[in-house]
């Protein structure tokens, strides 16, 4: 048993252990300790993880940067993106260096038309300044496209995953509505303004984390051979189906020839949270929304 204390404690410490990072990687203890006594009329640690959660959920999902319409059953389309994400100052955001107030998100999105009028999607993008990922997966139906008088009207079922942070676990899915419509402009030049909402829940859980990052390996043994595990604690999960974001977005989207042009903007509400989740009758706080501005730059096959 001492034995295996021994090896619990070492592996806790190496787990801890801050590694090289850049300055928007996610330190998630900073969020507080779960396990800390509730002080009255101030965010619990489980508050302070659900409103991050939420925030940053919003800020991976913030981009659409295409209208309605598919590309048709042969149609093939690869953008490069740019977003701009306004982070809130009222929601702490546990990064290596100072809280951004703003952060970059270069992507990567490909589109594959399909028949029908249905479309695939995928995009990867990075947050600057880290080693973090996030992965998109989209399936887009018009229900309506290509009248002369009429709207186009589309759906978008959408999946997100973060990956790279080591100690988090955050996957955001959604479905938005969509209306648009194109206009020739001169030859094969076409402008398409669009706009639409999106609604996206959010779900996130974390591992095991130490909140005595400064301890050493004498003191995590300590006399009591659970003494590696003091401090240490996991947050309350997020739960996918209580965690709603509302987005709604506008944009507009130039094609000549094969080069496309797109710049969007958008807004998501984030709601509440309650400042002790793990209590029914805690009061809640209001979260500020997340502003993105989006740029692509692209080729429509």
């Amino acid at each position: 048993m001492q034995a295996f204390s021994r090896w619990w404690a070492l592996a806790t410490l190496l787990s801890g252990a801050t590694a090289y990072a850049d300055d928007n990687d996610l330190r998630i203890e900073k969020l507080g300790n779960p396990a800390a006594e509730v002080t009255a009329g101030l965010p619990t640690g489980n508050s302070n993880f659900q409103a991050f959660a939420r925030t940053f959920g919003a800020a991976i999902t913030s981009t659409n940067l295409m209208p309605p319409e598919t590309l048709g059953h042969s149609g093939f389309n690869l953008n490069l993106e740019l977003s701009v994400i306004n982070l809130p100052d009222d929601v702490l955001i546990p990064t290596e260096g100072d809280q951004p107030g703003s952060v970059l998100l270069p992507s990567l999105h490909v589109r594959k038309g399909l028949p029908f009028s249905l479309e695939l999607g995928a995009r990867v993008g990075w947050v600057e300044k880290s080693s973090i990922i996030a992965a998109s997966g989209e399936l887009k139906w018009a229900i309506n496209e290509g009248f002369t008088y009429l709207p186009d009207i589309g759906v978008r079922g959408h999946v997100t995953r973060l990956m790279g942070v080591r100690d988090l676990g955050l996957t955001a899915a959604g479905l938005d509505i969509g209306v648009g419509k194109q206009f020739p402009v001169g030859g094969m030049v076409t402008f398409t303004p669009y706009g639409g909402l999106d609604l996206t829940f959010v779900g996130a859980d974390s591992r095991n984390l130490d909140f005595n990052q400064d301890r050493s390996y004498d003191d995590s043994l300590g006399s009591d051979s659970r003494a590696a595990l003091v401090d240490t604690a996991t947050y309350k999960d997020v739960s996918l189906g209580d965690n709603l974001n509302q987005r709604i977005y506008g944009g507009v989207r130039f094609i000549g020839g094969v080069l496309q042009l797109g710049a969007e903007f958008s807004y998501t509400r984030l709601g509440s949270v309650k400042l002790d989740p793990t209590n029914d009758d805690s009061e809640g706080r209001g979260l500020p929304g997340v502003i993105t501005f989006n740029t692509s730059f692209g080729l429509d096959f």
